[in-house]
């Protein structure tokens, strides 16, 4: 009996030591289980420190380039502003100069036409176009057939349009001679375009050299048949296509001056 009772209390005391045991086992698995959690999180906090720092420098970043960008929009919007001033600035002195030339041809197409007034319709014309004034002059008042000596009556034409025309700056003036489609050939004169051409060479030098106009500002082109402004079909029509044109044009330096600067 008594050895039956030192057998269950050693059994007792060996069950009682094996407890402690096996907790402590429990215990060192889940110190390790902790510490795998531990690392977890703070691999996972140093992760967001990581972005959270990141933000930041990119904030700052941002930020900069915000500034910039802001600095660089100023600049751009300064500059704008000045290029709209100073564009408004040149429509309008080109607007001024414009009106000033028309107002000037305007006047100077009526002194012409008062100065010529006492011509028939048959034997020059006047009018506007394009901002010029153009005088169309029949080849009746100025020349006789294939020549390229002006009449007397002719002359006086040209005198009293230099009398209107003299004293105008800011103009400049073409001469072209225009003949109709019937061949010439004479030992003057190869063909028509030779014709056109001493006639409004003609004109250049009378109006030069004999009323005083300034040589620098006139040219003088002959056109031959080639811009006919009625049918050749009929002698109406030829009549009127053997014409000299003065073309009076304002001068456009100011203009060019204005848009190129």
């Amino acid at each position: 009996m008594k050895k039956l009772i030192s057998v269950f209390f050693i059994l007792i005391i060996l069950s009682a030591s094996c407890v402690p045991k096996k907790k402590l086992v429990i215990s060192e698995t889940n110190i390790v289980k902790l510490q795998k959690q531990n690392e977890n999180t703070l691999s996972q906090l140093k992760e967001c420190n990581e972005k959270v720092a990141k933000l930041n420098d990119d904030k700052i970043d941002f930020k900069n380039d915000n500034d910039l960008a802001l600095k660089e929009l100023k600049v751009i919007s300064d500059a704008s502003n000045t290029t709209i001033s100073d564009q408004a600035k040149r429509l309008k002195a080109l607007q001024d100069i414009i009106q000033a030339q028309k107002n000037s041809m305007t006047k100077l197409n009526q002194s012409i036409a008062d100065a010529l007034i006492s011509y028939q319709a048959n034997e020059l014309y006047i009018y506007t176009k394009d901002g010029n004034v153009y005088i169309l002059l029949e080849e009746s008042l100025l020349f006789k057939s294939g020549s390229d000596v002006i009449d007397v009556k002719g002359k006086d034409a040209l005198r009293k349009l230099a009398k209107a025309i003299n004293n105008v700056k800011d103009i400049n003036i073409m001469i072209e001679g225009h003949t109709d489609d019937i061949p010439i050939n004479t030992a003057r004169f190869k063909d028509n375009w030779d014709l056109s051409t001493a006639r409004a060479t003609t004109i250049l030098r009378v109006l030069t050299n004999e009323f005083g106009f300034d040589p620098k500002r006139i040219t003088a082109s002959g056109r031959g048949k080639f811009h006919p402004v009625k049918s050749n079909d009929t002698p109406e029509g030829r009549a009127s296509n053997r014409r000299t044109e003065i073309i009076i044009s304002p001068d456009l330096n100011e203009l060019f001056k204005i848009l190129y600067q």
